[in-house]
């Protein structure tokens, strides 16, 4: 682990890790072919491009995509602000539901596992649509990962807190947060109260997942009781995510996360899919934030430089202020957000719904048809359970691709 900076101000941070950046653009800048930039209209990408036309004085090509519809979270008009912002030539483009659903056989292919990484079919269509002026992609990756960015490690980080003030009163206070958000408004929150009464050892398994992920609390219920093992105590896994846990015992809680998820999510899902969609077009996709010169400097800040209250990615937007927008810096975080949860619910009802209760599908004998009905049922009245059946499709997908018809 990399030597803390206890006396570092906040003034010092802020130029250390501009200086650190530059240095990462200008490296990942390196390149005998065209390279242009990959822009989500977030903070991220919008700082490396800015970083990358302050160091080269050159003009780049950006792609970002879309989606159309006033339910859905569309990227493109901050993108576009940024490609004004920076002189990009910029490209853009949008995907339907249909296009979503007609790729996903070909997404299971090129990723070779069932993953549920819906972004990933996004990323394909745009990196096709830079395949035609570009060979490199610049992408803001991981800064998330690095200074804290997601909102989950603020509430975590909170919910520790409240954990430690109110002591035995905790499981109660558990219970009231429960009970509360059986309000649909404020289902996402139904979890934190089951949180209450565990220790952070035994529910953080990754950003991703933890003991209360719909399969991991339900999967006896969902699949075949005969592809369980009770006498299997605990899977490769969960060994190996506890074995992480020893070093980093004397770490700030925000740190621990950080650290779990470079080791976990990071490379077997984010870093994945990323990989994976972009070669699948011939595209290099490059990640600065995740140098190993950007990680170290941020893993030795200390923790609420990067969580600052409530604010994430605290000291990442303070060097940032004079060089991103401020439409930007100050969006409330989207991520990459492809709307599938509506579709799958809505237009694409019919088709995961044939898909999963196809008699094929079902003579496997991995499924609870009836779960699997109910399920459904109850994700065309209200999109709570699209991950899951995103997942259940990748899996059936990814047997027909694997199994049924092996690849030479």
């Amino acid at each position: 682990f990399y030597s803390r900076r206890k006396d570092i101000t906040i003034k010092q941070a802020e130029e250390g890790l501009v200086d650190i950046l530059r240095q990462s653009v200008r490296d990942h800048m390196i390149s005998d072919v065209p390279v242009g930039f990959l822009l989500s209209g977030g903070v991220d990408s919008t700082a490396l491009l800015s970083l990358a036309v302050e160091e080269t004085g050159k003009k780049f090509k950006s792609f970002t995509v879309g989606f159309e519809g006033e339910r859905f979270a569309d990227e493109r008009p901050y993108a576009r602000l940024a490609a004004g912002r920076f002189g990009t030539e910029h490209y853009e483009m949008s995907i339907t539901p249909m296009e979503f659903a007609d790729f996903l056989p070909k997404y299971v292919w090129h990723m070779e596992e069932p993953i549920c990484e819906p972004p990933g079919v996004a990323l394909y269509y745009v990196s096709k649509l830079a395949k035609d002026h570009v060979k490199v992609l610049i992408s803001g990756e991981g800064g998330d990962e690095a200074f804290a960015g997601y909102e989950s490690y603020r509430n975590l980080v909170w919910l520790e807190k409240i954990k430690g003030v109110t002591g035995p009163l905790r499981h109660v206070g558990g219970h009231v947060v429960s009970s509360i958000s059986k309000m649909t408004a404020l289902r996402k929150f139904s979890r934190y109260g089951q949180l209450m009464s565990m220790e952070f050892n035994d529910y953080y398994f990754s950003k991703a997942s933890s003991p209360l992920t719909f399969f991991n609390k339900n999967a006896k219920s969902v699949f075949n009781p005969k592809l369980f093992n009770s006498e299997v105590e605990s899977r490769d896994f969960d060994k190996y995510r506890k074995s992480l846990f020893p070093k980093i015992e004397n770490l700030h809680l925000l740190d621990k996360m950080l650290y779990l998820d470079t080791k976990t999510w990071l490379p077997d899902d984010l870093l994945l899919k990323a990989d994976k969609m972009t070669m699948a077009n011939s595209i290099e996709l490059r990640v600065p934030l995740l140098d190993h010169i950007v990680l170290e400097y941020a893993a030795s800040l200390p923790a609420d430089f990067k969580l600052n209250g409530c604010t994430t990615k605290y000291i990442l937007k303070k060097s940032l202020e004079r060089r991103v927008p401020h439409e930007i810096l100050n969006r409330k975080k989207t991520g990459f957000p492809v709307p599938y949860e509506q579709w799958l619910s809505k237009e694409l009802n019919v088709y995961v719904h044939d898909l999963l209760l196809d008699e094929r599908t079902i003579s496997r004998g991995y499924f609870q048809r009836d779960v699997i009905a109910r399920l459904l049922d109850a994700n065309s009245k209200q999109p709570f359970y699209s991950k899951e059946i995103f997942l259940l499709v990748a899996l059936e997908l990814w047997h027909r691709c694997f199994i049924d018809q092996p690849v030479a």
